[in-house]
């Protein structure tokens, strides 16, 4: 299994927002949400959202995958009507657009497991 871990911004003012469409994702979208990952092979997915002390905040991604590369290769690209909405909701609330993933990955930089 394969782990991925990452930071997104959240936009200014868009915090409240950010956590209704994380219920929304558990609550009305789920079946969609549910396909995704079968899709891909995802087993786990977790959102974190950390408010910093500057007044900005970010939403920490951790996935666990069978392919890591596969995840964002089908958020780019299904074009079914729940990915749609996902990667509209995204964009609205962190600025990034996942037709187009970032080229650079977050480094791992210490992984300790048993």
């Amino acid at each position: 299994m394969a782990v991925f871990s990452g930071a997104f911004p959240v936009l200014p003012g868009k915090v409240d927002a950010m956590r209704a469409f994380a219920n929304e994702t558990m609550g009305t979208q789920l079946s969609g949400f549910e396909e995704a990952q079968r899709r891909v092979g995802s087993t786990r997915e977790t959102w974190s959202l950390q408010e910093l002390p500057d007044g900005h905040a970010i939403v920490l991604v951790w996935v666990e995958t069978e392919d890591v590369t596969a995840v964002f290769a089908d958020l780019a690209q299904d074009d079914s009507e729940w990915t749609r909405w996902f990667r509209s909701q995204v964009q609205e609330f962190t600025g990034i657009d996942l037709t187009t993933p970032p080229e650079l990955a977050p480094e791992v930089i210490l992984d300790w497991h048993v």
